[in-house]
């Protein structure tokens, strides 16, 4: 599958990118991308919700009336459940959440999302490019030229760019993120998938569990 190479401008360059087919264009697997979505979510749990049960409420102590001839249930506490000001009945405890997924699964879950991006035409790559200081107004004259300006996009990186990141930050539509830690979510949540080439190269590596060394595949688009 080829896309075009856009410039470090975003104008549309001379030239092309080759995706991957083992990664852009497999048939995408939804019960692992549902796995690993479901495992990332409960991992981001704290699972420290506690209320106070009976036992933990203060006060109590004292038989709040006798055991018959009142004409109502009997009763041990006034800190029963039952009661305004008791402990809570089968309320949350502390518990742990997280769910494990394995690698291959969480591999196909990042391949399957990617995969559908590139069939709604979400793909983008341009030139590696970073900046001398963070300037919002970079990223917004980039994504306009690019036609992208009211999209939720992702927007990837090789390595880890201070500069870059800051100059996303504030767009509320926009994320910087380094290409080898975008998650299946990051990928799905975006309408657009923007790659650096160098980002290409790592995510595909990382993927396909090769050297980020090679050559780029860029061929020349014809007059």
């Amino acid at each position: 599958m080829d896309v075009k190479l856009y410039g470090r401008d975003g104008s549309v360059g001379t030239g092309t990118v080759t995706l991957n087919d083992d990664i852009f264009g497999i048939e995408p697997n939804d019960h692992a991308i549902y796995l690993d979505v479901r495992s990332i979510q409960a991992n981001a749990r704290q699972g420290t919700h506690k209320v106070k049960s009976r036992g933990e409420v203060r006060g109590g102590g004292k038989k709040p009336k006798r055991q018959k001839g009142t004409g109502g249930a009997r009763a041990g506490t006034i800190r029963s459940g039952l009661f305004v000001g008791g402990g809570s009945i089968f309320g949350p405890k502390p518990h742990e959440y997280s769910l494990k997924v394995n690698k291959k699964t969480k591999r196909l879950a990042r391949v399957s999302a990617l995969a559908y991006k590139a069939q709604a035409d979400g793909v983008f790559v341009m030139e590696d490019f970073t900046v001398d200081q963070p300037k919002t107004r970079t990223f917004v004259d980039l994504l306009g030229q690019m036609g992208l300006g009211d999209r939720k996009i992702l927007f990837l990186t090789a390595e880890t760019d201070e500069m870059l990141y800051k100059s996303g930050r504030n767009l509320p539509k926009v994320r910087v993120l380094e290409a080898a830690k975008a998650s299946t979510i990051d990928i799905l949540h975006a309408h657009a998938v923007v790659f650096q080439q160098g980002a290409l190269k790592v995510l595909e590596a990382v993927l396909l569990g090769e050297s980020a060394d090679d050559d780029a595949t860029t061929t020349d688009a014809v007059a």
